[in-house]
């Protein structure tokens, strides 16, 4: 676990471009693994450094199972090699949405964010904390059934020419919970790699992204999914970069595609420093 005293914000001093993947993924891995490159490699045309692919990337299967049936060993398989070589072959920090890692439980899986720096090489791996569960009218969702929660949050470091960003982990339902993005100590930004439902997404999806960024002063970058799936289910869609000030920098409402921006830290350090809400924590 990242001790939060220890962790501190750097400042660097040139603006990272950073993308997040939207996707409508289906229930073939090998369907969502080309989608999902096809899309990395645009967001490199466009420059990006750091590109972060939604939960569930590789797969959104017809029943809650389809996703322990395709999982893999930490360290092996091919969605992680997938991954790795994507990283690798596009000179990218590939932010792997998520990938069902095995348990201890045979009917369970960790969802697992990977990190996979430019050379291809894993540097960081976060598995999801809070387990998401809904029930409304038709939709009826339980995701302790087969994901075994994760206990510790993450940070890794990014370097991308002379500018090194602080980048915390969390993933989809996290992000409605506070706490957690404050255990991540002081960040350059934050991950939310997600497959929102449309409902919840209409209703929360915006304001609790933003609200994560102005209470942490730092930019939040969510990757989502966004459209109706092959199993009929309507994720939200969304995808954006929020600045430390939040407002949303960029966004995409539905279907698959790329939503680009920059990390500004010399934007990032005048937020702080004109409110320094951080330096006035007193629990």
């Amino acid at each position: 676990m990242t001790d939060p005293m220890s962790t501190t914000a750097t400042t660097p001093t040139q603006p990272v471009s950073v993308a997040a993947i939207q996707m409508v993924a289906t229930p073939s891995v090998e369907e969502n693994l080309a989608t999902a490159g096809r899309l990395v490699a645009r967001a490199r045309e466009h420059g990006a450094a750091i590109v972060c692919l939604p939960e569930y990337f590789c797969i959104m299967g017809r029943r809650d199972t389809d996703k322990v049936a395709v999982r893999e060993q930490a360290g092996s398989g091919p969605i992680q090699d997938f991954l790795a070589s994507c990283a690798a072959r596009e000179g990218v920090w590939l932010i792997g949405g998520t990938v069902p890692l095995e348990t201890e439980n045979a009917e369970k899986v960790w969802n697992s964010t990977l990190v996979f720096d430019p050379r291809g090489t894993l540097v960081a791996r976060y598995d999801k904390i809070h387990l998401f569960s809904f029930s409304r009218g038709t939709d009826s969702f339980h995701e302790a059934r087969t994901i075994e929660a994760g206990a510790s949050p993450r940070t890794f470091q990014a370097t991308v020419g002379t500018t090194t960003l602080t980048v915390g982990l969390t993933i989809c339902y996290d992000v409605r919970f506070p706490e957690l993005y404050r255990a991540l100590g002081e960040v350059d930004l934050v991950v939310v790699p997600s497959a929102f439902t449309y409902v919840t997404g209409k209703a929360h999806w915006e304001v609790l992204l933003r609200a994560r960024a102005i209470e942490n002063q730092c930019y939040v970058l969510a990757a989502a999914q966004g459209g109706v799936h092959p199993n009929q289910r309507r994720t939200w869609g969304h995808s954006m970069l929020v600045d430390p000030w939040g407002q949303v920098q960029s966004s995409l409402p539905e279907g698959e595609g790329v939503v680009i921006g920059e990390i500004d830290p010399t934007y990032l350090a005048a937020v702080r420093t004109d409110l320094p809400a951080l330096r006035h924590r007193t629990l």
